[in-house]
């Protein structure tokens, strides 16, 4: 409608105002909730060419509209805005128009593809409740492009490789213990899932390069420095005479710093990494065989999730080519080589700062192997149009070097290239921190939820009928619905605070209330049967029938606008507002009671069409819709 008047005010413009004007001086906005309306016109930006008061103004464009467009019924001038009002006729075809199976949805494949990225773990521990932010985001988003005609790639990098890997794999090496057959610590022998026991690992290494660390200092503060060293760490020592106790704290912070990196513990694993990139047989075989542990595991995990991935790419591979491609940047004078041999690129004209891309020893950093999957991925699917990368906030500025670089490197698609950055999740207790084994696991976390979901629903007694496998699909349903959409909620943009409790609360703005909702409309059909598929004209609508109809009829611009911004948030707080106006209209209307035909059969129909948009924006969160709760 909102198009419609438009068109009507600008072939009409020299009539109305004396002279032709522009389309961006016709300005909509939503009508405020205590008056009458259901569209409102800004009429300001017309007084001066109308010459007189904004009041009058609003009365000759009303009265032009109603006479020249059959679906406005009346209007109202409140200042310097026109508050449109629609037929109920006109409603009632917006209503036949949501009926149509795929209403909201674009046509598959009408758009560009696009890549997402989401997941993207280390293979030297398992998931947590960060990557469940970062899964469920991408994989929503996904759906979200996906419904809005694009084709979708899902696919995750898998951070295979680095320093961090050789520290778990050097930590099981040298101090997992042997059983009574001489056998060092296995998902088999131990019943851990692979990626559980690699963490152990790696959380292990930690505590023991801090306490090679704190032998360090003691030897450094009884001057046995080694020569090397001495500079560095008298400087830090005297740095601290006559500071503050929150200074001398940050100082004796830097001091673990590098006390960390020369412990013989990390100049292991650092060599250890040097001969993994030099392929020696016996590093790669145990980083295969570890590695191999790692993703039986992740496995496990995404299928507790219900996500999937159409490519995986493996940073074991794609560092390779990004070494390559630097060097070809070093031959273009795109990158550059330090007299230690590090190779850099100078960014500072474009407002950044100087990057390293390859180490001194040749080794590659994560700069390095970005570049080479990024590349490798367009070579792969040459109609990509873009590159979605879902990635926490902290790495704002690595993304704004990788897309600099690769345009840089001359590669056009760098524009089309786009950084999904979100805000890290919390719990009541802090900060999570993988290498002190203080995360919350994701196996652990959706288990929680789902107990919880069980517990809630064996307290309500509703469900026996049901056999105990079909109970435990609910409960999983519920769980997992209580956790996504608890985590998609909140704008990815924004840090959040998570509470697995409030999650699959069954009131308020929480995904099993939205499945509640959606049950409640199920049994309401089910129990009316069939009834006839076409809305009855000339049917007078109650007002909370017609502001769930105008919810509906914002459906399509909804998951327009989520596919635009990247945020399932819109389309939860959509799905919110929905449930909670039908349950208004429900609270105070007869459905199956109601005895005139007409109005029994329209409010169905309502009921359907609203219960197939939270069936499909539920599906577009990755959350199921079940019909019983």
């Amino acid at each position: 409608m909102e198009q419609k008047i438009k068109n009507l005010i600008l072939e009409n413009s020299v009539a109305l105002f004396g002279e032709n004007i522009s389309e961006s001086m016709i300005q909509f906005q939503p009508t405020r909730k205590d008056v009458e309306g259901d569209l409102t016109l800004v009429v300001f930006p017309f007084v001066k060419l109308m010459r007189c008061k904004p009041e009058d103004a609003g009365q000759k464009i009303g009265a032009f509209l109603v006479d020249e467009i059959d679906e406005i019924k009346s209007f109202e001038v409140l200042k310097g805005f026109l508050n449109i009002i629609l037929s109920d006729l006109y409603w009632l075809k917006v209503l036949d128009s949501c009926s149509r199976e795929d209403y909201g949805l674009q046509t598959p494949n009408s758009k560009p593809m696009v890549m997402v990225e989401y997941a993207s773990p280390n293979t030297n521990k398992p998931l947590h409740l960060g990557h469940l932010r970062n899964i469920f985001l991408g994989d929503s988003v996904s759906s979200i492009l996906a419904a809005n005609g694009h084709k979708v790639i899902r696919t995750q990098i898998i951070n295979d490789r680095g320093i961090h890997i050789c520290k778990s794999m050097l930590a099981w090496e040298k101090f997992s213990p042997l059983n009574e057959k001489g056998e060092r610590e296995t998902p088999d022998n131990t019943g851990l899932k692979g990626d559980k026991l690699v963490g152990k690992y790696y959380v292990e290494f930690d505590k023991r390069m801090n306490i090679e660390a704190s032998k360090l200092i003691e030897e450094w503060n009884r001057n046995n420095i080694e020569d090397s060293l001495k500079s560095e760490v008298l400087k830090f020592q005297t740095a601290k005479e006559g500071k503050t106790e929150d200074q001398t704290k940050a100082i004796d912070a830097k001091l673990k710093e590098l006390a960390k990196a020369n412990t013989p513990l990390l100049k292991e694993a650092k060599d250890m990494l040097i001969k993994w990139e030099a392929r020696d047989p016996q590093v790669y075989l145990l980083w295969s065989t570890m590695n191999g542990w790692v993703y039986k595991g992740f496995e496990k995990t995404y299928n507790t999730m219900g996500v999937s991935f159409d490519k995986l790419y493996y940073e074991s591979d794609t560092y390779v080519l990004g070494k390559d491609v630097v060097q070809e940047g070093l031959e273009k004078n795109v990158f550059y080589k330090k007299d230690d041999g590090s190779v850099w690129i100078d960014l500072t004209e474009d407002g950044l700062d100087e990057k390293i891309v390859l180490r001194s020893d040749g080794t590659a950093v994560y700069m390095t192997q970005d570049i080479g999957t990024a590349i490798d991925r367009f070579k792969d699917f040459p109609g990509i149009n873009g590159m979605v990368y879902t990635v926490g906030n902290e790495q704002d500025y690595h993304f704004k070097v990788l897309f600099l670089i690769l345009k840089k490197l001359g590669y056009k698609w760098a524009d089309n290239c786009h950084h999904l950055s979100y805000g890290m999740v919390d719990l009541p207790s802090g900060k999570m921190k993988s290498r002190e084994g203080t995360v919350v696991d994701a196996d652990d976390l959706m288990s929680e939820v789902v107990t919880g979901a069980r517990n809630m629903t064996k307290e309500r007694g509703h469900l026996e009928d049901m056999t105990e496998l079909d109970k435990e699909t609910l409960y999983h349903q519920i769980g997992m619905s209580g956790l996504k959409y608890y985590l998609l909620k909140v704008d990815p943009k924004k840090r959040m605070m998570f509470n697995p409790q409030e999650s699959i609360d069954l009131n308020g703005n929480t995904g099993p209330f939205i499945q509640y909702t959606y049950a409640r409309i199920s049994s309401l059909l089910q129990k009316a049967g069939v009834f006839e598929p076409e809305v009855a004209q000339n049917v007078a609508l109650i007002k909370s029938e017609k502001e769930v109809i105008k919810a509906l009829s914002r459906f399509p611009m909804v998951i327009e606008e989520a596919a635009r911004s990247y945020a399932p948030s819109g389309l939860t707080s959509y799905c919110y507002e929905l449930v909670k106006l039908y349950n208004q209209f429900y609270q105070k209307v007869k459905i199956l009671p109601e005895t005139d035909k007409n109005i029994r059969t329209n409010r169905l129909i309502l009921s359907n069409n609203l219960a197939q948009v939270i069936s499909k924006s539920l599906h577009l969160l990755g959350i199921h819709a079940p019909k019983r709760m």
